[in-house]
């Protein structure tokens, strides 16, 4: 039979720290408390009444949600997320929200049939029962990589606008004055960008261009390649493209070149969050730094608080980005700048 001994030896601490965290003690260290309960469930341990309690209103089960349609930098982040969670003894379960009309209210309505300890969302959601739903149900909840001012949820994000502001004036320091957006209508982030982008604009005395900029339905490699054609067809002049994902860049940067304009000669390229393809790009794409791993870590902290602490104060955590200079910039002449 397993004892209290033998979870404190399995988790390497004190009989004193788990009987701290079973009887909901407050002062313990997060590790610690999760090596316990990482114990606790592969056991099957319960030694009294405050370890069944805990037991039976904990499923030790956190829930993702994000895109059906995923982009490269939401399957790293959702990847260390999901490292960071097992480490704290928490397993996890995936809800996929598909593109459509119904496809947050079916996200929705799982939701509701299953239990799970907490939520962290890296996808936008816009239905807003959703959100009245989890406060009225005090079901804890982490919004990675997007804020809402009218939603209570703790945010891990960086400042987009901020952000964009600061890759656009990159080219418009190496002389570019007539830069081009490939961005999207859906979505907060693509907006604050954008935001970002004219910021940068008008603080250099620019005037914005509403034929410099293309929408496109989505953020993918093949969504950049069709707004570049756009970009072109319009046959309005531009020396430098500002994309707001590193693969609409990435799709930008393979139609030029397949239309014979040199990426940076021709054409400068910022993109915007460092996924990992980036520096193996030919030429490796400048762009804007997400701090991914700090962005994991600091959301699985947060929802854990939430979860096991009676505190369940919601906070909004702005993290630092920052300009990655590789090959795909250069001055308005064509003199190559590289960072790394």
């Amino acid at each position: 039979m397993v004892s209290i001994k033998d979870i404190a030896r399995i988790a390497d601490v004190s009989v004193s720290t788990v009987s701290r965290i079973i009887n909901n003690k407050k002062g313990v260290n997060l590790e610690k408390q999760a090596r316990v309960l990482q114990a606790i469930k592969s056991t099957g341990y319960v030694p009294n009444k405050a370890a069944r309690d805990m037991v039976m209103k904990r499923t030790f089960t956190v829930a993702l949600i994000i895109p059906d349609t995923f982009n490269i930098f939401q399957r790293q982040l959702f990847s260390n997320i999901e490292h960071h969670l097992q480490k704290f003894g928490y397993r996890t379960v995936f809800y996929f929200v598909a593109m459509g009309p119904d496809g947050e209210d079916d996200c929705f309505q799982r939701v509701k049939s299953e239990r799970t300890d907490g939520i962290i969302m890296l996808q936008e959601i816009q239905l807003h029962a959703f959100y009245e739903y989890l406060e009225s149900n005090k079901i804890p909840c982490v919004i990675t990589t997007f804020e809402k001012d009218e939603w209570t949820s703790t945010s891990i994000h960086v400042s987009e606008e901020e952000a964009a502001h600061a890759a656009v004036n990159h080219l418009i320091q190496l002389g570019h004055r007539r830069i081009s957006l490939i961005c999207g209508k859906r979505y907060s982030f693509s907006l604050e960008r954008k935001r970002g982008y004219r910021n940068a604009l008008e603080y250099a005395g620019l005037k914005y261009d509403e034929n410099l900029v293309v929408y496109v339905d989505s953020y993918s490699v093949l969504s950049g390649g069709e707004g570049m054609r756009e970009l072109m067809k319009r046959n309005t002049p531009f020396t430098a493209v500002f994309a707001v994902t590193d693969e609409l860049a990435i799709g930008a940067m393979r139609e030029l070149k397949d239309h014979g304009i040199s990426v940076p000669q021709d054409v400068s390229i910022v993109g915007f969050d460092d996924i990992e393809i980036s520096s193996f790009t030919i030429p490796r794409l400048t762009t804007i730094r997400q701090p991914l791993g700090e962005m994991a870590q600091t959301s699985v902290a947060m929802i854990h608080s939430l979860i096991t602490s009676e505190n369940h104060l919601n906070v909004n955590i702005a993290m630092p980005s920052q300009l990655i200079i590789r090959e795909s910039t250069s001055t308005l002449n064509g003199n190559a700048q590289d960072g790394t």
